[in-house]
């Protein structure tokens, strides 16, 4: 295991405690590696949450901005499909054990995921382009067999349906708007 980034590092070493204190107390860890979260509650004004932040900039008529040339590529995990995951995994047999990747396995670039917010909110939107944040990987997704063997987990939400879900709830919590 090689860590890429920074961000890679943190959690991996969030792992390695984890089966440091398992080990320590005689328990089986399980580890979910997740992929890009993202739907209804998901704060727009954070750190992370590209589709929350598209999607209310573009719900409130402001500019959106992509960092980098748009084809850097995400695997982004409805919010409902990772809970289903941690069902799983606190369902799962005593003996399993491990980090499982908990995502789709499909990459999306930053301008197809933009495209697909801009059409679930029904405008057409054309981002911003500004210079690719340092640190960051090019490509990412991630392997969910694992999960689906070990766990019985596989994602049932694909990115247009998630993304159609999360604009609708964007939409109902503007203020002034009513659910």
């Amino acid at each position: 295991m090689d860590p890429l980034s920074p961000h890679a590092v943190a959690k991996v070493a969030g792992e390695m405690y984890v089966r440091a204190y398992a080990s320590t107390y005689g328990i089986a860890p399980i580890c979910l590696a997740l992929a890009n979260v993202y739907g209804p509650r998901q704060d727009p004004h954070g750190e992370a949450g590209v589709v929350a932040a598209f999607g209310s900039a573009m719900i409130g008529g402001r500019r959106t901005t992509i960092y980098g040339d748009g084809t850097a590529t995400r695997d982004y995990v409805y919010v409902d499909d990772v809970a289903t995951a941690f069902l799983c995994a606190a369902d799962a047999p005593v003996p399993t054990t491990g980090t499982f990747n908990i995502g789709t396995g499909v990459q999306t670039s930053v301008a197809k995921l933009h495209h697909l917010i801009a059409e679930a909110v029904g405008i057409a939107c054309t981002p911003d382009y500004t210079a690719a944040r340092g640190g960051e990987l090019r490509a990412s997704a991630l392997d969910p067999t694992l999960a689906g063997k070990a766990l019985g987990w596989k994602p049932d939400t694909d990115l247009v349906e998630g993304v159609k879900r999360t604009v609708e709830w964007l939409s109902r919590s503007r203020p002034g708007v009513r659910a």
